[in-house]
């Protein structure tokens, strides 16, 4: 069992836990996930390591679903059955000269320890983080300390520059373009973010973690084509050459669960909802 340290909501249906797993705090890199089971019955959940500290380890995550929803009810002091990782390569960090790090809604969380690990590695990073309004904004301050520049932008202007990462980046892109991008979030956000870059031959990545399923390559959900050859989110990344990723593709296999995932939804609710009834009945 895997303690949880710290449970905290920090932003709508944005939650942060920290979690004790020493044998992936120690080897842990940035880009990395790992893939958690609440119990025995519990469903497999890939998700990013948002930040090592001592035997701990981060994850960040939205209840959209069944199972965050119910990751979501557990506090400080509970525990999950299985934590495995750390899983996938890591990212490819190296001295490039400028950086962008760029992160939209919950995607954010994985910048930190990226922008961290370029940091150290001697390169001038620039942050951009992006949310629907300034309520969605996570880990700023984080981020801001381990950036050399930071740019937050809203897309309602409630919060910094009005617009999109994209608009960030193009702007760069013509005055001081950078040697190197990563742009993590959703998928639409990171197909249109990445197509800046293009004209310009700049290196870009993305991190392909929301089609995860499984998390080991076994169940092949998380397929996509990348330059023409089929790849395995988790296995193969999960980050791969934005310039090469077939996002079309990419979003119409991230709708294949929908139906399921509504089903399971409706379950859970209607189960809490008879244990809250008994519960009642017995006090």
């Amino acid at each position: 069992m895997y303690a949880i340290t710290r449970a905290t909501e920090i932003a709508d249906k944005i939650f942060e836990f920290w979690i004790t797993a020493p044998h992936v705090a120690r080897h842990a890199r940035a880009g990395q996930f790992v893939v958690l089971r609440i119990d025995e019955q519990g469903e497999r959940i890939p998700l990013t390591i948002s930040a090592v500290e001592d035997d701990r380890i981060r994850v960040v995550f939205m209840a959209v679903g069944k199972t965050t929803t119910q990751l979501s009810s557990l506090r400080a002091g509970d525990a999950i059955r299985d934590v495995a990782g750390p899983l996938g390569k890591p990212s490819e960090i190296e001295r490039y000269g400028t950086c962008m790090v760029i992160g939209g809604g919950v995607g954010i969380a994985c910048t930190p320890i990226i922008a961290q690990e370029l940091k150290e590695a001697g390169n001038r990073v620039v942050g951009v983080i992006g949310a629907r309004n300034e309520s969605l904004l996570i880990l700023e301050d984080e981020l801001r300390a381990a950036c050399d520049e930071l740019v937050v932008c809203t897309d309602d202007g409630s919060r910094g520059f009005h617009g999109f990462p994209a608009d960030i980046l193009k702007q760069r892109l013509e005055e001081d373009a950078p040697e190197a991008v990563w742009i993590i979030g959703p998928a639409i956000m990171m197909k249109i973010t990445s197509g800046a870059t293009k004209p310009y031959g700049v290196k870009t990545f993305v991190s392909l973690n929301p089609i995860m399923v499984d998390g080991t390559g076994m169940c092949g959900s998380c397929r996509v084509t990348v330059g023409g050859e089929t790849k395995f989110a988790c296995v193969d990344g999960p980050e791969f050459d934005a310039h090469l990723v077939d996002f079309d593709e990419l979003m119409q296999r991230q709708r294949i669960y929908t139906a399921q995932e509504k089903e399971a939804m409706e379950r859970y609710h209607e189960h809490t909802c008879r244990c809250a009834e008994g519960e009642a009945r017995h006090e």
